[in-house]
């Protein structure tokens, strides 16, 4: 990776949620006047409860959008893969839990924080 890559990555990181870089990578970044995409994908790790399982990579489910803090006046959106397993032993397919955005919303928990904050209740 250059230099100049390592320091795009270390900013991008104190835009977005940081529970995001534990799992997650950048595949794609799309900025348009009104709008930053973000387009992530899970990275191939176990989820919990199955570490000592075979597993093996499936794809990834349908992707979700979650609304994040607007950046410089244009509306964040995270583009979000999450990867599935099948697990060889069972043949159950299996997905990480993923808790970071609000329950009843498509923001992130830190989002909808500051906009119940900020206007006493989430918009619709």
């Amino acid at each position: 990776m250059t230099e100049q890559n390592e320091h795009y990555q270390s900013l991008v990181k104190l835009l977005l949620p940081s529970e995001i870089f534990e799992y997650f990578e950048i595949t794609r970044l799309n900025v348009t006047d009104r709008s930053v995409s973000v387009f992530l994908d899970e990275l191939d790790k176990k989820p919990a409860g199955y570490l000592d399982e075979n597993l093996t990579s499936k794809g990834f489910h349908t992707e979700a959008i979650i609304q994040d803090f607007p950046i410089r006046n244009k509306a964040v959106f995270l583009h979000v893969r999450r990867r599935r397993w099948l697990v060889e032993s069972t043949g159950k397919v299996v997905s990480r839990d993923w808790d970071s955005v609000a329950e009843g919303t498509r923001y992130t928990k830190s989002f909808a924080d500051f906009l119940k904050g900020l206007l006493g209740q989430l918009p619709d």
